[in-house]
């Protein structure tokens, strides 16, 4: 799994609810992901003062402190996102009913955005419709398990076991043909970059995940296209070629999740329109 942790509450603390998925595997760097769906009611910046502004994150920094004291997760690093000028446009931004910020304790190679779309389905289907928080019923049980299934990727995951012999056949023979070339090893994972399945020898599923810890950056990549980035394993490093699909399920009939492929192969290693070749072919199983 590769989001852990899921918690849903008010702005003024209100523990709505909170769900453990999966145990963080030890010694792994985490993300506690902030998702916000509260009205806009911040102060302008110039209506405080600096020793008001310090006085703010003091208390901040304090409560955090002692927040990871309790659990027993150091914090390294706050990354502040600036908020956006106001802009006058005919276009409107979200307009969220109550006070309600869900945060998510995940893998840090997870592709943000999509996260994001992931928590912005559970809020409009599951939450909007319960606000507010602190004297709203209980999520059911059989919200909780569709909002476990968004989470973990369900819906991908049944596509990928459904159509696994033919999958492996075909990465089978890819992995043959392109061996003297450096190839090493191919993995499918969902939209947000969560490893489903791999294929090959040398990397296993937990390989994988220590292989995307290690990795650069990712920017947004245009479906049927790819990007080359650098890593490592036991010292070893590796070249991965991230490709998006354009196919994927659509999960609630709401959220399209394409589908992304990865290559494992040798630092001085060069594909070509291999990428390309592989996509086709996997798509006309998937798809």
């Amino acid at each position: 799994m590769t989001i852990y942790e899921l918690s849903i509450i008010s702005t003024t603390g209100f523990p709505y609810f909170n769900r453990l998925i999966s145990i963080v595997p030890e010694g792994v760097k985490i993300f506690l992901r902030f998702f916000d769906f509260s009205k806009d009611i911040s102060l302008v910046q110039g209506q405080l003062d600096a020793e008001s502004k310090f006085d703010l994150t003091a208390g901040l920094v304090s409560a955090l402190f002692e927040f990871a004291r309790n659990i027993d997760k150091k914090i390294e690093v706050l990354e502040f996102k600036p908020k956006k000028e106001k802009v006058t446009t005919n276009e409107k931004g979200p307009n969220y009913q109550g006070d309600v910020l869900i945060t998510a304790q995940t893998e840090t190679f997870l592709l943000h955005k999509s996260v994001e779309e992931k928590i912005k389905l559970i809020y409009h289907n599951y939450i909007n419709s319960k606000i507010p928080l602190d004297s709203a019923e209980n999520i059911y049980e059989n919200e909780e398990n569709k909002i476990i299934d968004i989470l973990t990727d369900s819906k991908a995951r049944e596509q990928i076991l459904k159509h696994r012999n033919g999958i492996k056949h075909i990465a089978n023979d890819f992995l043959s043909e392109m061996k003297d070339y450096g190839l090493w090893g191919i993995c499918i994972t969902s939209f947000d970059l969560s490893p489903i399945i791999t294929f090959g020898k040398k990397y296993s599923l937990e390989n994988v995940y220590h292989i995307l810890r290690h990795i650069g950056y990712i920017p947004e990549i245009p479906p049927l296209d790819w990007i080359y980035r650098q890593s490592f394993f036991s010292d070893q490093q590796i070249q991965v070629c991230i490709i998006k699909s354009d196919i994927g399920p659509t999960v609630e009939n709401i959220l399209f999740e394409p589908y992304f492929y990865l290559l494992f192969a040798d630092p001085q290693s060069y594909f070509g329109e291999f990428p390309a070749k592989l996509t086709s072919a996997f798509n006309k199983i998937l798809g």
